[in-house]
């Protein structure tokens, strides 16, 4: 046996033209087989897999190891014998005959298996994220993050960006959700906040000469617990000056048609589908559009003028919309499956669904057979295309309302359907996006996006009702997930005041909070623009997963709390007295 010293490879390295080599290896016991007096050790690291064959009679260790057992093995790797090669593994031609072992460290039992991904309950897996993070799928999306915003960095770099950090101690301004707030010591009563975005601070890098700037920052939001949202995120930041909104587009495109190609070698078609924000709602039902599968919705108002169906003509008669799709197919539906989506309809917010079926042998409805009459079929063959063999879903009221729910529906239909494949990729952009909207609960008037987006061409002069405005605000969605959003800024110091003043802050409340902003406008700001795109959801879409706590290595529950380091957690009075704080409310203990 040669004594040469061992060559160290990785355990996804090894192939059949390393017959004969002497190796050293070091990993983690995935697996452990005794066969016939012949112990089998997968053994893994982040690089793959590689069988070890041990003799326990001249490494007496090798029956001990267990599972996730952290060890060092030394040997002749060899071909399998003919027959038991793994065609599953990129290292399934060979193994390594071991002749020396060392026990680096040794594991308890876990409290779930590692070498799988079966379903775990997702508390325990956060409590143990360091071993949740050794299994397979999320060794692979960690992998996939990694190439992915790599990808970004250099296709950036090429078109000439700069990444340049900014402030994670920043001022508190208004930003859409709660800051989460520093106390400073050495300023008592004090605060600094941590950011929700580089928004200011990308502007202010325009007003600074830099030109192009991009980042991979880190963002925080303060927000009430929500199903799929984290309060630390990670955004691709970017921001050009003199650029148009077709300039930022298209850098976009380009840096997402790269990471996509690069972290998984698909090819994203580009230009991007491009629609307006009204036009998103009236086909769509959303801001948000899946474009993976047809089901556009119709306004169909007029094809019902003078219905005598007593619902749709009291709606037409209140200035309501009637608006729904066309199911391809459908009306091979049971009378139970039309129930279910009528019952779903309306937890969707439906006052009612209505729904026709046109059958070979007959057309079968919801509403009553005197109104479905010839004239009404072809108008709404015309409008909608209804033919033979499909269904119908019809909702009545007021536009935007019943395009919303409609679009529910024809999502919840199409995954019913399985036509929303995770493996396909539709971008588009929606653009000509309102400048202002209504609070929902005090209605007072805020900002559609922030209040730095400058007007649309045409709305300069903020004359007029000012939900009518429109901005230079674009968002980028893909399979019917919001990916981030944009704009051109306002760079005049005249302009943004009288945004302010619109939204209500007095000339001292826009002093406080922005008057560096104002300020630097003052001393040649050109005019600039840029996005800011959520990395967690697009790793999330590119995995095919389900969550985007699969996306991040250390995430928060779905209530903010880190369960592996128990935070957030109550802090010792004296660190409280240095702070000039005072705590008047127990701290919730967990047990």
């Amino acid at each position: 046996m040669s004594v040469s010293q061992p060559r160290r490879v990785t355990c996804g390295e090894l192939r059949a033209q390393a017959s004969g080599d002497r190796v050293e290896l070091s990993g983690w016991v995935n697996s452990s087989r005794d066969h016939g007096g012949l112990i089998f050790i997968d053994l893994r690291d982040r690089f793959g897999l590689t069988q070890l064959v041990i003799d326990p009679r001249a490494i007496g260790e090798a029956a001990s190891l267990r599972a996730e057992d952290v060890i060092r093995a030394t040997g002749l790797v060899r071909r399998r014998p003919a027959g038991t090669e793994n065609e599953k593994l990129e290292t399934g031609e060979v193994e390594v005959a071991v002749d020396a072992l060392t026990v680096l460290n040794r594991s308890k039992t876990p409290p779930f298996p590692i070498h799988t991904d079966g379903e775990v309950d997702e508390s325990l897996r956060l409590r143990f994220r360091y071993l949740d993070l050794r299994r397979p799928h999320l060794q692979r999306n960690i992998a996939l993050r990694h190439r992915a915003v790599k990808a970004v960095r250099d296709y950036l770099d090429a078109q000439g960006f700069f990444e340049i950090e900014t402030p994670m101690l920043i001022k508190q301004t208004p930003e859409g959700a709660r800051d989460f707030i520093v106390p400073s010591r050495l300023h008592p009563g004090d605060f600094y906040a941590l950011p929700q975005s580089p928004q200011l601070f990308k502007q202010l890098l325009m007003v600074a000469g830099f030109q192009r700037y991009f980042q991979i920052a880190r963002c925080f939001r303060d927000e009430d617990t929500r199903a799929d949202r984290q309060p630390e995120f990670t955004q691709i930041d970017l921001e050009m000056a003199f650029p148009t909104q077709d300039d930022v587009i298209a850098v976009m495109e380009g840096t997402l048609a790269n990471m996509f190609f690069e972290a998984l070698g698909e090819k994203v078609p580009t230009p991007f589908v491009r629609l307006s924000h009204a036009q998103a709602l009236a086909e769509y039902g959303s801001d948000k559009p899946d474009l993976r599968f047809g089901m556009k919705l119709q306004d169909v108002s007029a094809a019902f003028a003078g219905t005598e169906f007593k619902i749709f003509a009291a709606a037409l008669a209140a200035g309501q919309a009637i608006v729904g799709f066309v199911e391809s197919g459908g009306a091979r539906r049971s009378r139970r499956e039309f129930d279910a989506l009528a019952a779903t309809a309306g937890e969707f917010g439906a006052k009612g669904l209505v729904w026709i079926a046109r059958a070979a042998d007959g057309t079968k409805s919801s509403m009553p057979k005197t109104a479905l009459t010839d004239e009404l079929m072809g108008a709404l063959e015309r409008a909608a295309g209804f033919s033979v063999g499909d269904a119908m879903y019809l909702v009545a009221d007021a536009r935007e309302a019943a395009q919303l729910i409609a679009g529910k529906l024809r999502l919840h239909v199409a995954d019913e359907r399985g036509l929303r494949d995770p493996r396909r990729f539709a971008f588009c952009w929606v653009l000509d996006f309102p400048l202002f909207e209504r609070d929902a609960e005090s209605g007072a008037l805020t900002p559609a996006h922030h209040p730095f987006t400058a007007p649309a061409p045409g709305s300069e002069s903020l004359q007029g009702d000012p939900l009518q405005l429109r901005a230079q605000h674009y968002d980028v969605v893909l399979n019917g997930m919001e990916l981030g959003s944009g704009s051109i800024r306002i760079h005049d110091p005249a302009m943004q005041r009288k945004i302010f003043a619109l939204l209500g802050y007095s000339p001292e409340e826009v002093e406080r909070r922005f008057g560096f902003l104002l300020e630097a406008f003052e001393y040649g700001a050109p005019p600039h623009g840029g996005i800011a795109l959520g990395v967690d959801r697009i790793i999330l879409l590119m995995a095919g997963g389900q969550s985007i706590r699969e996306t991040i290595a250390f995430p928060k529950n779905q209530r903010f709390q880190d369960l592996m380091i128990d935070a957030p957690t109550a802090v010792e009075p004296k660190i409280l007295r240095e702070l000039h704080l005072r705590v008047d409310v127990d701290p919730v203990r967990r047990p």
